[in-house]
């Protein structure tokens, strides 16, 4: 809304600030994290009054418990607070009636919709399991379908929607892949990076930093893929319209930085599946506007591990009755390798600024 306060230059020249999205974008950020800050507060008051707090796996990982039972009265469902900063801040410094922008919000709302489920239900059953593995990927299948069909449906999103680009490559390496294809291509994006925010989120700040590097770097993504002249350079896909989803995650940047700000250790809120589902959906979304859905492999890395730790556990064991690691998700089998909890958290914040970095090359590496 406030960038039409633009078409006030003539009365106010120094106005026309708001018509340019790299200004935007940081307005976006810093409203984001002032909103954080100040609502933060209250809201875990608000959480710790309905009793809203971490159930732990004492019977399921004794380990596990004795290393985080000191957390058991933690309030959780603090994804509210971020999911809720974007929204205002995004609203507030976007481009109104833009489609991708809109599209990535409703993904983000979505996913914390099935997150908010799954932690109530945790809540009120006095158990660490919530909706089932099952539920969940169902719900989140269904609305990346609704994804699919608005995508192919709308005329500015149908094309760059069924291309496929590989990181490193200038050009597509499949330039049609028909509605089937692109249907499981983008089932696929939406429900493993939701889920594997969701699994790395285990320590305190641990999936909050990685998604503050995650968002840097999709930030700088989205405005050369809605900039002509730079995706022309660059040799990336032009996508109109999608230099404002640099706005959105300017915003997720602000919010997770300041979210951070209590979840760093020792924390005093978690985000819970609320918030780890609806920040991996929109990630997700993001990458799939700009059509780099696979450099996401990379920009994410940390996610990335932390969910192959845990597929890579199960299979073990299923087929031949060992686990590969001490424990899984990658990171608590560190902590029982005796790293501690900031060790792991700093650690793995230093990785995701490499990844991140990596990332960033391949906008020139073509």
């Amino acid at each position: 809304m406030i960038y039409y306060l633009h078409m006030l230059t003539d009365w106010f020249s120094p106005l026309r600030v708001f018509q340019y999205i790299t200004f935007r974008a940081i307005c976006a950020a810093a409203t984001a994290f002032i909103l954080s800050l100040a609502l933060a507060p209250p809201l875990i008051a608000r959480l710790r009054k309905m009793k809203y707090l971490q159930v732990q796996r004492k019977e399921e990982a004794p380990a596990l418990h004795a290393l985080h039972g000191i957390k058991k009265d933690t309030p959780t469902m603090g994804g509210l607070l971020i999911v809720g900063t974007v929204t205002v801040s995004t609203l507030l410094w976007a481009v109104p009636g833009n489609v991708l922008v809109g599209l990535t919000l409703a993904t983000m709302l979505a996913m914390c919709a099935i997150g908010f489920r799954d932690d109530y239900a945790k809540i009120t059953r006095c158990r660490s399991k919530g909706l089932s593995a099952f539920q969940k990927l169902v719900w989140q299948a269904a609305w990346s379908l609704v994804v699919v069909v608005f995508l192919l449906a709308v005329p500015e999103t149908r094309e760059s929607a069924r291309r496929l680009m590989v990181p490193f490559v200038k050009f597509p390496v499949i330039v049609d892949m028909g509605w089937l294809g692109t249907t499981i291509f983008i089932v696929i994006v939406i429900v493993s990076a939701s889920n594997a925010v969701n699994l790395t989120d285990g320590l305190d700040g641990l999936a909050i930093g990685c998604t503050s590097t995650v968002s840097l770097t999709y930030l700088v993504m989205a405005y050369v893929s809605g900039h002509a002249v730079f995706a022309n350079y660059l040799q990336v896909p032009f996508v109109a319209g999608s230099g404002e989803l640099a706005v959105f995650c300017g915003a997720l940047l602000g919010a997770s930085l300041g979210f951070l700000w209590y979840n760093c250790h020792p924390a005093v809120v978690f985000m819970g599946d609320t918030g780890s589902l609806a920040i991996g959906g929109a990630i997700a979304m993001v990458a799939i506007a700009i059509n780099q859905e696979l450099t996401l492999v990379i920009v994410g890395g940390v996610f990335v591990v932390e969910a192959l730790s845990v597929i890579i556990q199960v299979i073990s064991f299923q087929w031949r009755g060992k686990r590969v690691f001490a424990m899984a998700p990658l990171h608590h089998h560190f902590e029982l390798k005796r790293w501690s909890e900031t060790q792991v958290t700093i650690r793995f914040w230093i990785l995701a600024i490499v990844c991140a970095l990596m990332g960033m090359a391949t906008l020139k590496l073509r």
